[in-house]
């Protein structure tokens, strides 16, 4: 990186959004390295070796071909080809499905959704963003998570943040281990407030689980991978990519999709490697069908 760097300042090479990327890339993958290093977890999902041989070999591409080699580069290490585009827009208003047998407690859970997106302008969109990830996830694996508990836990996941300084949430830096802490308790906040609705014990246990890493890592309670529930599973990867885009969001949003989605194919040991498949497939095509 350094050698491409110093060619660019020479003017033998000319900076393109190609080469921002690949230069994003490498430290998204650093910053990663750190913290898997000081949590004492192993970086192999971050796929460094490749990274560096692809850096070593565009350091020494002619100006007439670093881009088609920066695009390979991106590829190889991702899964994704740079130069998508964008996400769908979706309507959050009529995000949920509007049908006559859909359960009344499902507005109410949709409308406090709505509010608490409503808290931030970063926020527009996540509700329905959130809710089709979800479900078009769990449709891609075989349908193995009912739809309408799934839902009232996309809508309800977050909820325990309301009762939090919104200081603490609304915030994209790194909070402190004291706000981190009570952080901390806003899953089984939301969980608590579910279950003691009749008929919403399955929604409840996805929202608890949420922040639960199939190493045993997560929290609230340190669960492990076959003690995670599939919709909780779906519910950490939507839910962690719709955070890796808002932090990525100063960079521009086709670049903060290329972030997110390769930070969530890099980390093996917070999510369950048997929904990213799905997840991936379903991203796949709403970019290339948007």
């Amino acid at each position: 990186m350094k050698t491409i760097l110093s060619r660019m300042r020479s003017n033998e090479l000319a900076f393109s959004d190609l080469l921002a990327e690949v230069i994003l890339l490498t430290l998204d993958r650093l910053e990663q390295t750190i913290e898997l290093l000081g949590d004492n977890e192993s970086a192999t999902a971050l796929a460094l070796p490749t990274l560096a041989l692809g850096l070593e070999g565009l350091s020494l591409q002619g100006a007439d071909s670093i881009d088609a080699s920066a695009i390979r580069l991106i590829e190889t290490v991702t899964g994704f080809r740079p130069g998508l585009s964008k996400l769908p827009q979706r309507d959050a208003s009529n995000a949920a499905r509007n049908n006559a047998e859909r359960h009344e407690d499902l507005n109410f859970f949709h409308q406090l959704a709505l509010q608490l997106e409503a808290r931030s302008p970063l926020f527009a969109g996540r509700t329905a963003r959130n809710l089709e990830l979800a479900l078009e996830t769990n449709r891609a694996a075989g349908g193995r998570v009912n739809p309408i508990q799934l839902e009232a836990a996309i809508y309800l996941h977050d909820i325990g943040m309301m009762f939090l300084p919104e200081n603490y949430w609304l915030k994209i830096e790194s909070l402190d281990e004291s706000a981190r802490q009570k952080i901390n308790l806003h899953p089984a906040w939301g969980a608590g407030l579910t279950a003691r609705m009749v008929g919403w014990q399955d929604a409840a246990q996805m929202i608890i689980q949420h922040h639960e890493k199939p190493n045993g890592s997560g929290y609230p309670n340190q669960l492990m991978h076959s003690e995670i529930c599939d919709g909780a599973k779906i519910l950490a990867i939507v839910d962690a990519f719709d955070s890796i885009l808002l932090r990525h969001s100063h960079r521009g949003q086709q670049r903060s999709i290329l972030r997110a989605i390769a930070e969530i194919n890099a980390s093996d040991r917070q999510f369950s490697a048997e929904w990213i498949a799905p997840f991936n497939q379903v991203i796949r095509q709403m970019l290339e069908n948007k």
